[in-house]
């Protein structure tokens, strides 16, 4: 798949903004069918999470100019939803709030606002409202004033559903990152098939890394031998990754593997996986053997890799 361009990722955000503004009814003439725009509706929610504030603050934090916010106050103050005072501190400002006929106004548009919404959510089951509300907070952080800052995730075992989205994401993913055919998805659907059909609990482990209701990794941990088990399918989205998760993934394999008695573990790659070849060899894996083949529509370099657990992992 060619890469996007800049201008196609913005027209992708402008076509976003018109879809969500159409869909929660800014364009109409006024917000939330009242009798107040866009701008009037936050100017009195915010006032009404203050109690008291001033313009200049507002303007701020809203990143309104202040020839057009001092205008909406008028019209808000005409209104009679909206007190000024002089301020004890300071008598050169003046400090704003809700009259009781403003907090009325703010009682009916935050009603609505919650009935629209609860509306909108209850047409989508529980986990697609958790999707929702995780690419919601991921919109939130990349475009927020600290980008870097990233929620927390969760690490459980699988669950109905889960094995099917590791084969979709793994060959979605392989064929748009590196153009690999669907004889790889195939691949992947034949071993999580075959761990369904044969899971023991005792000796084996899917585990699912989840980050605010959504799955954005995975690894597998499967019986080889007696005494050597294979890790397979590690996985984590591109979304996901900086976070620590497939160094996470890969040491609760090891922990359940020596817990359970295995003493090897052994896992097959491919040389071009670079960021996977680091988390193996960060984490104590030897490369023991690696051979050409020719394998997803693509000539590669097939490795097999070996973490000796030692006496710790013996029976």
């Amino acid at each position: 798949m060619p890469h996007q361009t800049l201008a196609e990722h913005v027209d992708a955000v402008r076509a976003f903004n018109r879809f969500y503004t159409r869909r929660i009814g800014v364009l109409s003439r006024g917000m939330l069918h009242s009798p107040y725009s866009l701008t009037e509706a936050r100017l009195i929610y915010e006032l009404a999470k203050r109690q008291e504030t001033t313009a200049s603050d507002l303007g701020r934090d809203l990143d309104l100019d202040a020839g057009y916010l001092s205008r909406v106050l008028q019209r808000l103050a005409k209104a009679g939803l909206l007190s000024k005072r002089r301020s004890d501190q300071d008598g050169r400002q003046t400090l704003l709030r809700l009259t009781a006929e403003g907090q009325a106004a703010f009682d009916m548009l935050n009603e609505r606002s919650h009935r629209k919404f609860s509306d909108e959510l209850q047409k989508l089951s529980p986990r697609q409202q958790r999707r929702l509300i995780a690419s919601l907070n991921t919109v939130e952080g990349l475009l927020g004033d600290d980008p870097e800052a990233v929620p927390s995730y969760i690490l459980r075992l699988h669950q109905p559903g889960d094995i099917g989205w590791v084969v979709q994401r793994h060959g979605a993913f392989y064929a748009e990152e590196f153009g690999w055919d669907d004889s790889f998805e195939a691949l992947v659907a034949t071993i999580a098939a075959d761990f369904l059909r044969n899971f023991d609990p005792r000796r084996e482990r899917c585990w699912i890394a989840e980050r605010d209701g959504v799955n954005v990794g995975s690894v597998f941990l499967v019986r080889k031998t007696d005494h050597v088990a294979k890790l397979r399918l590690l996985f984590v989205e591109p979304s996901a990754r900086g976070l620590g998760i497939g160094a996470r993934l890969v040491r609760e394999c090891e922990a359940f593997a020596r817990r359970v008695g295995y003493r090897k573990i052994t896992l097959w790659t491919n040389g071009n996986l670079h960021a996977a070849r680091r988390i193996y060899e960060r984490s104590g894996y030897v490369l023991v053997d690696e051979a050409p083949h020719q394998s997803f529509g693509h000539d590669l370099i097939g490795q097999d890799w070996e973490l000796d657990l030692g006496q710790n992992g013996g029976h």
